[in-house]
């Protein structure tokens, strides 16, 4: 599996989504998933973009109703970053529970826990940068439910593979797994995991009943934890050129969108900023996912240094940059980004969320 970094072909994998078969089918491994996560996650296509498309190919809303609601949960993720900034970072509701220490069982991270598709999902994730979302559901509660990880550690892992990195979508998930930003933990037994995934997999520490599962102690293949070596390769710092008579758009991580002020006679800079990318690291395949997807923004020159630097380079004028929480430092012209409905805030759970979404439906 590749995924395309041309915006023409980008816009040809969103005509060809099914919203209607992925209502019925999306938790399944071989469901109608629409793999556009990754250009939702850097900025190439917008949230409102992919729900306004569905909406102009005619579709009833009744009929794609849990599509509206998948994409919402990303802006949902993203309300709360946007509210609770950096506070996401640790357990956001509760205190996660019977953590036993903050590495990750190492059986994960080679992919040998000995439960078959899992493993063999985890083999393709360093291939591909890509999981489907029900089995990183299953990974991370074998990590934190299972082998008693705290939540951060096998997040940031899973974090730096993925080409859809969000890290409010990817930590408030692993928080929801392990019930530090939910009621209740996730657990997925044996028979769960082979339904989903065309398994036929017997005698694995998940073969047991969800009353045993709740209270088993760690697993032997999962007693081994080690920490995640979490590695940042950046781009070669380059020369680029500010004409002081323009003003200059700031593309980063999280805005790569070819569309933005398109019109606009303006310097394009893609900021690469190190003290980003050590505080969330990506892999090598990640970050050439992001400079491949950059090459649709026309004249686009990349930057590698901190903004503090950039705002220093012969030339610089006035700055116009997308809100994001990790463009706060950024200094200029803030543009909104794109959001699917006019509901803004922190809300305690996505029902609630969803529920004021709901009016804009109707």
């Amino acid at each position: 599996m590749t995924f395309e970094t041309s915006y023409p072909g980008i816009l040809e994998k969103l005509d060809q989504i099914d919203p209607v078969k992925y209502g019925w089918d999306r938790n399944f491994g071989h469901g109608s998933v629409t793999r556009l996560s990754p250009y939702i996650s850097r900025g190439v296509l917008s949230t409102k973009q992919v729900f306004h498309f569905l909406l102009d190919k005619k579709y009833e809303v009744g009929k794609i109703q849990k599509f509206i609601q998948e994409l919402a949960w990303r802006d949902y993720w993203q309300q709360i970053w946007v509210a609770k900034g950096d506070l996401i970072n640790d357990d956001l509701k509760s205190t996660q529970e019977k953590v036993a220490h903050r590495q990750m069982p190492a059986a994960l991270l080679q992919a040998n826990t000995g439960i078959s598709v899992v493993d063999q999902k985890i083999r393709e994730f360093y291939q591909t940068g890509y999981m489907h979302n029900h089995m990183r559901m299953y990974v991370a509660a074998i990590a934190c439910n299972i082998g008693r990880s705290h939540w951060k550690a096998p997040a940031q892992w899973m974090y730096y593979h993925l080409l859809d990195a969000d890290w409010a979508s990817n930590a408030l998930s692993w928080q929801w797994v392990a019930g530090s930003n939910s009621h209740k933990k996730y657990i997925a037994n044996q028979e769960n995991i082979n339904k989903y995934f065309d398994s036929d997999q017997r005698d694995t520490f998940l073969d047991v009943s969800y009353a045993q599962l709740a209270s088993m102690s760690i697993p032997g293949i999962l007693s081994e934890t080690i920490v995640p070596e979490l590695n940042v390769f950046l781009p070669a710092e380059r020369e680029i050129f500010l004409d002081r008579e323009l003003p200059t758009l700031i593309y980063n991580f999280y805005n790569l969108d070819p569309l933005w002020r398109s019109d606009m006679k303006a310097n394009r800079i893609l900021l690469i900023e190190p003290s980003h990318f050590k505080q969330y690291p990506v892999s090598e395949q990640s970050m050439d996912f992001m400079l491949s997807l950059s090459e649709n923004i026309r004249d686009v020159q990349v930057f590698v240094g901190e903004f503090s630097q950039l705002q220093q380079w012969p030339g610089a004028s006035t700055f116009i940059f997308k809100e994001h929480p990790l463009s706060g430092h950024y200094q200029g012209v803030m543009d909104h980004r794109d959001w699917m409905f006019d509901v803004r805030g922190y809300f305690k759970s996505f029902f609630a969320f969803w529920k004021q979404c709901v009016k804009s439906l109707a």
